[in-house]
């Protein structure tokens, strides 16, 4: 027939495959074909014997089909098929609009769609490509017949259609060739395929090889073990079963490669090892601590945001700087992870090293559980107060008698997961002396960079830690050496103010006693005024541990009643009755007090329990000039005392002092008990007491301060404002003098503080004493 004009086919739908030009295939009809399909063999039996075949995907049409000529038709025997037929695909038609026709078959327009006659150059180096490509497959297949006739075929063209044979490639694939009219095109597309097979049949040549020597060297260790095992029981060893049981164990985790070869060794030392001989139990020891180890097992992230704040504040009261310092270290993880970005920047871990610095109870280490619940990641502790041995940290060698790892690996085995939350609680308070640093090993372990191959020196392989959240505590963070505080993000908890104690004791302290002292809820009720009474006359902290004993007694005393059926609950403890259950009151403002006289001036400083108040006294005697310092006092702190002296001496006239500094010796003194006082900002505080005491001026007893004062008179800022104005607001003071330049730093302070405290900020030392000092006036008017 032409096959040049357009021609009027039956459609003969194909749904499972594509005939290309010049392909020779058979087709079954069963009965799950289509009436379609059915109408269209019967329309090309009675004519000339001519189909279109056209794929069908989607129950649509592709845009182009294969003229076919039906070389042979007829009845299966076969099940469930009718009719068997054999086609020979001919040229591409672009199928067409339909038209009517005999019978019920479809009947389209074809338009014919030839390859050129001829072709250049580029086209037949790339049908030489193919052929080479495709002959190297079916070398590998083992079709070597059908390479043979690959080399009878010399048309690019055809070349490319023999691609229809390919069972590598799928049926969208073949139909791409189909619609690929340009041969050049359609050659492109099969060596790119092809090269891709290739290259897949390659790498399963390389593995079934490797697994071909792996078997024989299997095989090979097991007629060994069969032989070993023989021997053993002549010998009445049973050692074998113990190394099965390990192997086993090993074979179901998944461990890096370098740890897995470590493991072996030692499983093959424990093969050779005799029962009766000790080094059995090291290695089986040894054994057990890698096999318990989560080399594979981890937490999954909780990504929710919102729902990871919820159980922070459930958990904790204010600490919002905190919190929100989790809730971003979660969100860029969970923008990272949806966007592919992986753990590592630039070579870099993405790990955190978030330390908490904060005084006593403000909730430190219960932060890091709920830091745990919020995430979804299991917990554990590390204890570091007081350990001097630096192999607490990195294991002991198994060389000694009774080696074990150290800390961190005991917290991975206790967490179970290879991504926990890890407390390292009183960091600050870790020693040094001739067993080691602990500190200088902790360098590698709390730094990102490094932490992705820690080596602990019993089990002597890498341990990657980059997954776990490290969250080291401390009271202060002066006494944490400074490469390791270099590599922490340091966030500070300030304590808490009067109305966020009441919080927690309302929300979380009383549901915790209640439960402890065999109470019910509802038995007991303390008032909010009550609480408050606790809390400024039988508490003076920063945390609220004190606080909670307190609340515990008051509601012992309670059980003590109901149990004795001195009282019937519910039970109702009121501000008047707070006494009746604590005793009497231990912290009362005596400022006022202390302060009424001259020569005492309030400072403000921060220890390891917090903010604190420190009432430094002056006095003056005659005798040697100079200035008796006693305290406690660290040598900045007498520096602070000297200037004070040298700038009252040098300033004498525009203070008003009169009488001159001859024959007459002052003595400084800061009553504290026996802690020790160090740091700059007291100086203020020291000036004020002098001038005050030289010119019989009181100090107000509202006023607390604190800044560093200078030779010139100059206030220069100091740390800790937020610790020391709440230190100033627990102790009753109203007014509080402040260097200039903290100003900025008044934003940390909370709001309800700031409402009750009025702020000075003072940029010289007159500007201190005009402000602390009563008015000369009043003075001389008593």
């Amino acid at each position: 027939m032409p096959d040049t004009q357009t021609q009027i086919l039956p459609l003969l739908p194909l749904k499972e495959g594509v005939i290309l030009p010049h392909m020779v295939v058979t087709i079954s009809v069963d009965s799950e074909s289509s009436d379609e399909s059915f109408e269209a063999i019967a329309a090309a039996r009675q004519g000339d014997g001519y189909v279109l075949l056209v794929p069908r995907i989607d129950d649509k049409y592709a845009s182009i089909g294969t003229v076919a000529k039906l070389e042979d038709s007829q009845k299966a025997g076969l099940p469930d098929t009718e009719d068997v037929l054999i086609v020979r695909g001919l040229h591409r038609a672009v199928v067409g609009t339909g038209v009517p026709g005999e019978g019920k078959a479809t009947w389209v327009q074809a338009e014919p769609v030839q390859d050129p006659s001829t072709y250049d150059e580029h086209v037949h180096q790339l049908a030489k490509e193919y052929r080479a490509v495709v002959e190297n497959i079916l070398e590998m297949r083992g079709e070597r017949g059908v390479a043979r006739f690959l080399r009878g075929i010399h048309n690019p063209g055809h070349m490319a259609d023999t691609a229809g044979y390919a069972p590598y490639l799928s049926f969208e694939q073949k139909l791409e060739i189909l619609e690929s009219v340009d041969v050049a095109e359609r050659l492109e597309k099969l060596l790119e395929w092809s090269r891709e097979t290739l290259a897949d049949f390659s790498l399963k040549d390389k593995i079934r090889s490797d697994v071909a020597e792996g078997m024989e060297k299997t095989q090979r260790d097991f007629l060994l073990r069969q032989q070993m095992d023989a021997i053993r029981k002549e010998l009445g060893e049973e050692g074998d079963d113990v190394v099965a049981e390990y192997r086993a164990r090993f074979d179901k985790i998944e461990m890096p490669d370098d740890v897995r070869k470590e493991v072996n060794k030692e499983l093959d030392r424990l093969e050779r090892t005799s029962a009766q001989n000790p080094e059995q139990g090291y290695i089986r020891n040894y054994l057990d601590w890698m096999v318990e180890l989560p080399w594979d097992k981890r937490s999954d992230d909780e990504y929710d945001v919102a729902q990871a704040r919820e159980v922070l504040d459930a958990d904790h009261t204010g600490l919002e700087d905190v919190k929100d310092r989790i809730i971003e270290f979660l969100a860029v993880k969970k923008l990272r992870d949806e966007r592919g970005l992986g753990t590592e920047v630039g070579g870099r871990g993405m790990g955190a090293i978030i330390t908490l610095v904060g005084p006593p109870g403000v909730g430190k280490t219960s932060l890091g559980e709920s830091v745990a619940r919020a995430m979804g990641r299991k917990f554990a502790r590390v204890s570091l107060g007081g350990i001097h041995d630096e192999a607490e940290i990195r294991g002991h060698r198994r060389t000694y008698v009774g080696a074990m790892p150290g800390r961190l690996v005991r917290a991975l085995k206790e967490a179970g997961t290879k991504n926990p939350v890890i407390m390292l609680d009183e960091i600050d308070k870790v020693g040094a002396d001739w067993r080691g640093d602990p500190s200088s090993a902790l360098l590698e372990v709390l730094d990102p960079a490094q932490n992705h191959s820690f080596r602990d020196h019993y089990l002597d392989v890498d341990l990657d830690l980059s997954d776990v959240l490290f969250i080291p505590t401390a009271n202060v963070s002066e006494t944490i050496p400074a490469p390791l505080l270099d590599r922490m993000e340091i966030v500070r908890l300030d304590g808490y103010t009067e109305q966020e104690k009441l919080d927690i004791a309302r929300n979380h302290l009383m549901q915790r006693q209640v439960e402890r002292n065999g109470l019910s809820e509802g038995e007991v009720e303390i008032t909010d005024e009550a609480l408050r009474k606790i809390i400024g006359d039988y508490t003076r902290e920063a945390g609220v541990r004190n606080l909670e004993r307190e609340i515990g007694k008051v509601l012992r005393k309670a059980a003590t009643s109901i149990a004795s059926g001195k009282a019937e609950p519910p039970l109702k403890v009121d501000r008047d009755q707070v006494k009746e259950y604590l005793g009497k009151v231990k912290y009362f403002f005596e400022g006022a007090e202390r302060t009424g006289q001259p020569g005492v001036a309030t400072g403000l400083a921060v220890t390891g329990h917090g903010g604190d108040v420190l009432f430094i006294e002056a006095t003056e005697m005659a005798g040697k000039e100079g200035l008796t310092l006693t305290g406690q006092l660290g040598d900045v702190m007498k520096e602070s005392a000297q200037i004070a002296l040298s700038y009252v001496r040098s300033h004498a006239d525009k203070l008003a002092i009169a009488g001159g500094f001859d024959n007459r010796a002052f003595h400084l003194h800061v009553p504290a008990g026996a802690v020790p006082k160090d740091g700059p900002s007291a100086g203020t505080a020291m000036t004020t007491a002098l001038v005050s005491l030289l010119t019989s001026r009181p100090v107000k007893g509202t006023v607390a301060m604190t800044g560093e004062v200078t030779l010139q008179g100059n206030v220069l800022p100091i740390g800790g404002v937020k610790q020391k104005v709440l230190a100033a607001h627990r102790a009753g003071f109203t007014d509080v003098i402040l260097p200039y330049r903290n100003e900025a730093d008044l934003e940390d302070v909370p709001d309800s503080v700031l409402a009750e405290i009025k702020v000075h900020l003072a940029k010289r030392m007159v500007d201190v004493i005009d402000i602390a000092l009563e008015p000369a006036e009043r003075e001389k008017a008593a």
